[in-house]
């Protein structure tokens, strides 16, 4: 199903600049700048202010005493591809065009296709300058998806995920072109540039972090909108190297841990230090109360590289992890932080999900959202003007042949064709441990129906 912006997009875009423009306007102040800022595969339970207890992240804890922490927020899918699908789109997995991690020879993996309508080519429309820095995953190099195909200005990072499991790769891409990183020299090398790096110069996460902040330094007139994505606390998992890279264990190297939960908590303290930096650069920079911050995770943690999400309790009360759609593999953090507009230090249990952005950041711009998205803004919950906020009336997903739907308290989770599925009552079994299904047949039927409307079949996905 392709999607296309509507004459009421454009009419919107258009009235909104003329808004901006115009002295004594209602919207005498420009648009905020966006930055949204995605971790891969970190979990509900990894950070303190969701009730870590070992992994030290200060900032992000502060970053949440200083705006809104959401604790019914989901990500798009349980795996890459198909999240950060929904995130650009605002279209669930019934019929998003990426649904799973399918690769493309010899480099990326299915791209978007130049009719997609990007929440970044709708705010470039809208006058922002746009930027992504870190895992992109939905186009390479030389397709119809790479991101200045897209609606992003700049792009710096990796194009494609299994390029992503390398965090010493000999190249990133800047924009279109191969940058060669000093140092980093790959045995084997394979064409999409994954292998076994036998000389490590640079940490590609780090590069990444530098130039999130170059970005916003280069751009500080605004309104801009940076989409920082790092690959942290992924996993590489190439053949004779996997395991959390990182380069240093900072406050964990002494800790009588395995080494793979050293290197995954010693991952997500560098990134909570680097989202310090960036808040911290916002301050000095005078953007505190011009841009709006959004911090989450593409889906669950991982069992992989050695990893063990049990040992920190990386899904915190939930069930299931990276991979499942129990709520461990698809319910993440979401943290906004917007001083002067966000009261600070509150929290909600608004029910919301990725495919949301697009229509939230529509409004933040000022323009409409295209007709067609399955998001709901929540900016109102954002701003304290719960009156105005809409609800969903259900979430859906869709992953290989399992469906899931979130229906107010109720979460169903079943097979593609099947007549048995489990449900839970999130308010009373958030860990989904009791099938309530026998009890609540006309739920259970009610269900169905949905899964059966939601879902549009694919050429490309079963």
């Amino acid at each position: 199903m392709r999607y296309y912006p509507s004459p009421m997009v454009c009419l919107a875009v258009a009235a909104a600049a003329l808004c901006w423009a115009t002295p004594g306007a209602r919207s005498a102040e420009p648009p905020p700048n966006v930055v949204y800022i995605m971790a891969d595969d970190l979990g509900y339970g990894d950070l303190g202010c969701y009730g870590q207890k070992r992994i030290k992240t200060p900032s992000i804890d502060k970053m949440a005493a200083e705006g809104i922490r959401f604790t019914d927020h989901y990500a798009g899918s349980t795996v890459c591809a198909p999240s950060r699908c929904v995130l650009m789109t605002g279209l669930h997995t019934g019929h998003s065009l990426v649904r799973n991690n399918r690769e493309v020879r010899p480099m990326g993996q299915m791209p978007l296709t130049p009719e997609t309508v990007t929440v970044a080519e709708l705010l470039k429309q809208a006058g922002y300058t746009t930027g992504l820095v870190g895992k992109w995953g939905l186009g390479g190099p030389g397709s119809t998806g790479i991101p200045n195909r897209q609606g992003f200005d700049y792009f710096f990072g990796y194009l494609c995920q299994r390029h992503a499991h390398n965090y010493y790769p000999e190249f990133l891409f800047r924009n279109r072109d191969r940058v060669p990183l000093k140092g980093n020299r790959v045995e084997n090398p394979r064409e999409d540039g994954a292998g076994m790096a036998v000389e490590r110069g640079q940490y590609a996460y780090d590069l990444c972090a530098d130039e999130a902040l170059q970005f916003i330094e280069r751009h500080k007139g605004g309104p801009f909108f940076l989409y920082f994505s790092p690959t942290i606390p992924h996993a590489n998992n190439e053949a004779g190297r996997k395991g959390m890279e990182v380069p240093s264990l900072g406050d964990y190297a002494e800790l009588d841990w395995p080494e793979p939960q050293k290197g995954h908590a010693a991952m997500i303290s560098r990134l909570d230090a680097d989202v310090g930096r960036l808040l911290a650069r916002l301050g000095e920079l005078g953007l505190d109360e011009k841009t709006i911050v959004f911090f989450t995770s593409d889906n669950g943690p991982h069992r992989e590289g050695g990893a063990d999400p049990n040992f920190n309790d990386s899904n915190g009360p939930l069930r299931g992890i990276k991979r499942d759609l129990y709520e461990g593999g698809i319910r993440v953090p979401m943290i906004v932080r917007w001083p002067g507009n966000i009261p600070a230090g509150t929290q909600t249990g608004h029910i919301s999900a990725f495919w949301d952005f697009l229509p939230t950041a529509c409004e933040l711009a000022g323009i409409a959202p295209p007709e067609n998205v399955d998001g709901i803004s929540y900016l109102p919950t954002l701003t304290g003007d719960a009156t105005r906020q809409g609800k969903h009336e259900y979430l859906y997903w869709e992953y290989g042949g399992t469906r899931a739907v979130r229906m107010g308290k109720w979460k169903a989770v079943g097979q593609l064709g099947g007549n048995r599925l489990q449900l839970f009552d999130l308010e009373v079994d958030p860990g989904e441990s009791n099938n309530a299904a026998a009890d609540n047949p006309q739920v259970v039927e009610r269900v169905k129906d949905i899964m059966r409307a939601a879902h549009v079949d694919s050429p490309h996905f079963n």
